[in-house]
């Protein structure tokens, strides 16, 4: 049975749907209203408040703090200052990936490390003989996503002893909401200008009801999952169960992917110090992969000519897909399409798929599968690099 967030006082008297669904034993709406038009309008127009609390999180501290975070994951601790927040998946031992999510440095020997999948058990396996403290403060510590284009205009209202206007992409600092210390991260899961504020849990309603009193005049709105889903797809963020599996949780040899063919190749650093898969990473570098995960553009004329035939009106669900359909290239299947939406932002279909590496070049034409009236058909599509949208004020420094 799921329980709610700290924050779930406030977002059950919002959620007018009672649309939920369950993430890691918390309930979490899926939509506030009975469509998410308005919410993923807010995510790319104004400001969208997300609670993200079941995110799993854990704070690593001691002197070998730096030596464990850099023995599993694949990019390199020695580059990452006091400040700064990577994104990064981590690795078994044959170099399959078991999670991705976020480090950030808050001091020298200090982390905050957060996780899809519970992992408390893979770090400390691997801190056996080590000078370091692993504490799950999943519970104890809430966490919200503000993301859109006046998310940063917004929180400089509210923020008291940090300079927003001077956060970099992908960094963490210190200050105060009403009165409450937190930290805020310029990160998120929209692929947006946005950002994250970690927040002790039993101050967290303190917290959600300043944002929201000072975000009346950002046109800011509760965003639930539904929207967030969209927004990640058009961002090309990928989603474990859904676009690759945990190696820790996969049946079959199919269903584990490593970082190169999550097209994570970036983040691995195999000249660093030795590291949990690295062998098994350097020797996939030198063969290659056969597979890739890359995203599609739909052919949209050919989705309404499809609707047109049966003689009914173009029906594209406005609800991210998570269903996986087959992918084609001259009448062979070469892969399959994890999650597709329709993008409001860009008008038309797209799709993160895994494909065969010889036809993961952008630019190669490959087929995608569409029901119609329980009929099954193929319309053309095209692989494209990732994001999909990427718009310059999710790295630019934000007016204010």
């Amino acid at each position: 049975m799921p329980i709610g967030t700290a924050f779930h006082e406030r977002t059950f008297q919002l959620c007018e749907s009672l649309n939920y669904r369950e993430w890691s034993g918390y309930y979490a709406v899926s939509s506030y209203e009975p469509h998410h038009e308005h919410e993923y309008n807010a995510i790319r127009n104004a400001a969208a408040l997300i609670d993200i609390s079941p995110l799993f999180k854990y704070r690593l501290t001691g002197a070998d703090a730096t030596r464990l975070v850099d023995r599993i994951i694949t990019r390199d601790m020695r580059k990452v200052s006091v400040g700064q927040v990577v994104y990064t998946p981590w690795c078994d031992e044959r170099g399959k990936v078991i999670d991705d999510g976020t480090v950030s440095r808050l001091e020298e020997n200090t982390y905050r490390w957060t996780a899809a999948d519970p992992s408390l058990r893979w770090f400390t396996q691997n801190a056996a003989g080590m000078n370091v403290d692993i504490e799950d403060i999943s519970e104890t510590v809430s966490a919200l996503a503000l993301q859109g284009p006046t998310s940063a205009r917004l929180l400089k209202t509210v923020v008291e002893g940090a300079e927003i206007e001077g956060l970099k992409y992908f960094r963490v600092t210190r200050g105060k909401i009403a009165g409450i210390p937190v930290d805020i991260s310029r990160t998120g899961y929209t692929g947006d200008l946005g950002y994250e504020i970690w927040v002790p849990s039993e101050h967290a309603l303190k917290v959600w009801d300043a944002l929201i009193d000072a975000g009346q005049a950002f046109d800011i709105h509760p965003a639930g999952m539904l929207a967030l889903d969209v927004s990640r797809i058009e961002a090309g963020l990928l989603l474990i169960d859904v676009d690759f599996n945990s190696s820790k949780k996969a049946l079959i040899d199919e269903q584990r992917y490593s970082p190169f063919e999550m097209g994570l190749g970036r983040l691995v650093s195999l000249d660093k110090n030795r590291f949990v898969g690295q062998a098994a990473l350097i020797a996939e570098q030198k063969r290659g992969h056969a597979r890739e995960i890359v995203g599609l553009e739909i052919d949209g004329p050919e989705v309404e000519a499809l609707y047109e035939a049966v003689g009914l009106p173009p029906a594209v669900s406005p609800i991210a897909s998570r269903v996986a359909v087959p992918a084609f290239k001259d009448g062979t299947q070469v892969g399959k399409a994890t999650s597709s939406t329709w993008s409001p932002t860009l008008k038309k279909m797209i799709a993160l798929a895994t494909i065969k590496s010889e036809c993961a070049k952008p630019g190669t034409k490959v087929q995608f599968e569409i029901t119609v009236e329980a009929v099954r058909h193929r319309v053309g599509a095209r692989v494209v690099k990732t994001p999909f949208f990427n718009p310059k004020r999710k790295t630019a420094t934000p007016p204010l």
